[in-house]
């Protein structure tokens, strides 16, 4: 019954998206809505809720969360590969898992819909477009599934809320609407629909298999041999965030580490100066919401090339929560000949990113604090001088 009073709703409202045509100058009413006013999270959440959703398609969105997890990503299993690739992760390469879901969850989705219009073009298009969109299922603590209990499906309001509603699937079928918070999803599976924010980025995990140079979390550095009488590499341990930043319907953080320095600097004069550019690191660190105070093992290098004239480099760490491109203009030093010259550093960012902590970082600090977890604002790093 449910199932049938909102598909009708929802054919409804792909008519009233299709005669309103494009009115750019229009403000949504909802943070959940999509730009083009055609997929809200609402309505998906309210369609997947409405779904006769088997053991094989809870597998399905499992296996996607984990692999995500696994590949560096939050626990989430985007709309784009759930239609193209069942069962595939953020960074994943296409499953070759077909076998293994039978009956696919998108499969679930067409037939349900179809179903209410069938010949009409509504429903693909709807399809279609969120087929495209940056629509997901993020299912938070996943990896503490028991294999078995069905979800609690609810969707991010985009108000930074900490609870919401959500429907909770039971095990004869029936659904129950409940309020829905983030120690609900510690005890029993949730799904959360939201959008995607991390995908477009390489995590550290995607840059480690991509260069054997960033060193292996939790492992040894991989460094090259030195060619010079004195190579030193800064490299980061590890990484421990105090709290997230963010409404856990929204996912778990995304932090950017960058550091601006200026490596094989063997200038001696004005003109020579000119022609060194300064270098920057930066990678994205999804911190999940499971990995709030733990110690995070990372070994990814930020200088390769420490030498005795760098004197200090320009840290900034982040979490991104998008907005206008702007940049954080610093200052990087070196000393060469008795001489010490300022290189500039832009380093860019959001205008609406949290800033976690910015500034300088000197020879002597590295030094001194090498191999010591330090306090970086809301997060703890360990830095070491190899």
């Amino acid at each position: 019954m449910q199932c049938r009073h909102f598909l009708a709703a929802l054919s409804a409202a792909f008519l009233a998206a299709l005669s309103a045509g494009c009115d750019k100058d229009e403000t949504p009413s909802s943070a959940t809505q999509e730009p083009d006013g055609f997929i809200s999270l609402p309505e998906v959440a309210q369609l997947l809720s409405s779904l006769p959703l088997e053991r094989e398609h809870l597998l399905e969105v499992h296996d996607a969360a984990l692999a995500s997890a696994g590949n560096g990503y939050d626990e989430e299993y985007r709309m784009q590969d759930l239609f193209a690739s069942p069962g595939s992760g953020v960074g994943s390469a296409p499953s070759t898992k077909a076998d293994a879901y039978p009956h696919p969850l998108r499969e679930l989705l067409r037939e349900a819909l179809l179903a209410t219009k069938a010949g009409s073009g509504e429903p693909e298009a709807w399809l279609d477009s969120l087929s495209t969109s940056d629509v997901q299922i993020y299912w938070p603590y996943s990896e503490d599934w028991d294999g078995e209990t069905p979800p609690v499906i609810t969707y991010d309001r985009g108000d930074d809320a900490q609870q919401n509603e959500g429907w909770a699937l039971r095990r004869d079928g029936s659904v129950q609407k409940v309020l829905v918070t983030e120690a609900l999803a510690r005890q029993t599976p949730v799904w959360v629909v939201n959008r995607n924010t991390d995908a477009d980025y390489k995590s550290l995990e995607m840059r480690r298999r991509e260069d054997p140079s960033w060193g292996s979390g939790g492992g040894t550095v991989l460094v090259k041999a030195a060619q010079k009488q004195e190579l030193r590499t800064l490299v980061l341990r590890s990484m421990k965030v105090k709290r997230q930043f963010d409404s856990w319907l929204a996912g778990g953080s995304e932090f950017w580490v960058k550091i601006g320095a200026v490596e094989d600097f063997t200038a001696s004069t004005d003109a020579e100066l000119r022609l060194f550019e300064p270098s920057l690191t930066d990678f994205m660190i999804v911190v999940r919401r499971k990995q709030v105070e733990e110690e995070i093992p990372f070994n990814a290098v930020l200088v390769a090339d420490w030498f005795s004239g760098l004197s200090n480099v320009a840290l900034m760490i982040l979490e991104d929560d998008g907005g206008t491109r702007t940049t954080w203009k610093a200052n990087a030093t070196v000393k060469y000949n008795s001489k010490s010259y300022g290189i500039d550093l832009e380093i860019p960012l959001h205008t609406r990113d949290d800033i976690v902590w910015r500034g300088s970082l000197t020879r002597t600090y590295i030094e001194k604090y090498s191999g010591v977890t330090s306090g970086f604002g809301d997060v703890d790093l360990v830095l070491e001088l190899i």
